[in-house]
């Protein structure tokens, strides 16, 4: 077992990054959820935030739990705070001797502050060279707008993103979540995984450099290779599918659904439901080429034929069929199904300062070695004096 800060494994069974140590030094979004990810995988992770203050999602509200804001305590489980200032004269003293003991870096200040603080990795890596340290950002360590910030809604614009959301003669859109953000932190928590499977083999660690821009980019796919392909622009379609039809949103007589027929025998089958067997052999609908380009032909009969049925009993019939569909239901409603609860993706905390909470669970679902939800989000500077102490050193350093 290597020497340094561990804790004690669970009794029942290993999680996959048991004895990986993390350090973290970022803060809001990206950063938080690769670690908060990599904690539930079992790894340690200390979050180093600035005292008094920390990270800045603390601040973000309402709605706030008893002083605790639910931002923060959406992406920060399984962690342990550590309250440093890091210009402060011991600061350097401290960040070394976690490095000493640390597997994993992650930080997403601005290229730049890092190495101005002195913890760059040009600086810490030649002394600790089985270290990885991964660095987001907006940009990128590289390139000529490297130095620019970055934030979800501006990279999702920047990234082409907005550009096809939202409807065709309307105003384009971002996702209702911080998507960038949230796929920064997933390919973050790849690329720190494969490092150290690296490193499993051949003893070193590395630097890592995710950009936000990067990775709305890489979600466009599809549409980035039709633009490859035709040279032509994509454009908001709603939430039609460019290359798959029916898939889109109907209503009902009580709600809206969505259809989602992805090869042309779940379309004969949605035409048998709708007693319309005859949609199947339509020249314009056989096949889905066919039906991508006669779709407004298509939509306008759908809508007439679906418009008569109750949500729930068509929802039914569709899924009795093997057509896959859904319907349109806002948060509360998808928080309550009990797929969710079989699957342990709601888990109730106590958290020391709001008490009662439910953070969502985690989706990886592994057999043998299970990702967990063991802690509540940490209060600021709730771990700094037992962290201290295992380093041997005394709290009063940083007063």
């Amino acid at each position: 077992m290597r020497a340094g800060i561990h804790r004690d494994l669970h009794a029942s069974s290993m999680t996959p990054l048991d004895n990986i140590t993390v350090l973290d030094f970022s803060r809001v979004l990206a950063g938080p959820y690769c670690t908060m990810q990599l904690a539930d995988l079992g790894a340690r992770v200390i979050k180093i935030e600035q005292p008094g203050k920390g990270d800045d999602t603390r601040a973000w509200g309402p709605p706030f739990v008893k002083g605790e804001s639910a931002y923060f305590l959406s992406i920060n489980r399984n962690k342990e705070s550590l309250a440093l200032d890091l210009k402060h004269p011991q600061a350097p003293r401290i960040v070394d001797a976690l490095l000493a003991r640390a597997d994993v870096v992650v930080e997403n200040f601005r290229p730049g502050t890092m190495e101005r603080l002195g913890f760059g990795y040009e600086t810490i890596g030649p002394k600790h060279p089985r270290l990885i340290y991964c660095s987001i950002s907006g940009f990128g360590q590289t390139g000529p707008r490297r130095l620019e910030a970055g934030y979800d809604a501006m990279m999702q614009a920047e990234g082409g993103l907005m550009s096809i959301t939202g409807a065709p003669d309307g105003s384009p859109y971002r996702l209702g979540v911080a998507i960038g953000d949230i796929a920064t932190g997933m390919l973050a928590v790849q690329a720190i995984l494969a490092a150290l499977l690296a490193r499993g083999r051949n003893g070193r660690g590395q630097r890592i450099d995710i950009a936000m821009l990067d990775a709305v980019a890489s979600l466009l796919t599809y549409q980035a290779s039709s633009t490859f392909a035709t040279g032509i622009t994509p454009i908001r379609l709603g939430n039609r599918h460019p290359s798959i039809a029916p898939y889109d949103t109907f209503g009902t007589s009580d709600g809206e659904f969505v259809l989602s027929v992805g090869n042309d025998d779940q379309f004969r089958r949605l035409a048998g439901v709708l007693r319309r067997p005859d949609l199947g052999r339509d020249a314009r609908f056989v096949t889905n080429a066919d039906r991508v380009k006669n779709y407004g032909d298509l939509r306008s009969l759908l809508s007439g034929l679906l418009s008569g049925w109750k949500r729930a009993e068509l929802l039914a019939a569709l899924t009795a069929a093997g057509v896959p569909c859904g319907a349109v239901r806002d948060v509360s409603e998808a928080l309550a199904d009990p797929q969710l609860a079989a699957r342990e993706m709601i888990v109730p905390l106590e958290h020391p300062t709001a008490g009662a909470i439910r953070v969502l669970g985690t989706p990886l679902k592994l057999s043998e070695t299970p990702a967990t939800v063991r802690t509540p989000p940490p209060t600021l500077g709730q771990h700094t004096a037992s962290i201290l102490r295992e380093l041997g050193l005394d709290e009063s350093i940083v007063r």
